[in-house]
């Protein structure tokens, strides 16, 4: 793989987990937001941290977009699953939210576990495509 596509996953990984603790965060200073107000969605937009979360998961689909354009999505998705670690420390250092021990070792697993999915090739291979003839059989 080359250090485009290692880059490509490492945006993927940064600008999604960045987004949706910029995003958590402007919406703790919004408040609770339910079908009886849904209207407070529209100004909860104007909030500095969920416009800027947004922006960043602009960047996240748009690097995630890359890279299923060259791998599958059974290769992408796993990849970046380090991303749950990093929102996990995000969400415990920047967020202030207490992550507990049983969260930690969950978070640890679902990482391991995909981490031996990344072992495999980046793209299937599909068998060769037979040439066509240009007669009807």
């Amino acid at each position: 793989m080359t250090a485009r596509k290692h880059l490509t996953l490492a945006a993927i990984v940064l600008f999604g987990a960045c987004g949706d603790v910029m995003l958590s965060r402007g919406m703790k200073e919004v408040g609770n937001l339910s079908l009886s107000n849904w209207t407070q969605v529209f100004p909860s937009l104007l909030n500095p941290w969920v416009l800027f979360g947004i922006v960043l998961l602009i960047g996240f689909m748009s690097c995630y977009l890359t890279a299923l354009s060259w791998a599958d999505l059974t290769f992408v998705l796993p990849a970046t699953a380090v991303g749950y670690i990093l929102m996990a420390l995000m969400a415990r250092f920047f967020l202030h939210e207490q992550v507990s021990v049983r969260r930690w070792v969950g978070i640890l697993l679902i990482v391991a576990g995909v981490g031996f999915v990344t072992g495999g090739p980046s793209l299937t291979e599909h068998p060769p495509a037979e040439p066509q003839t240009g007669r009807d059989a």
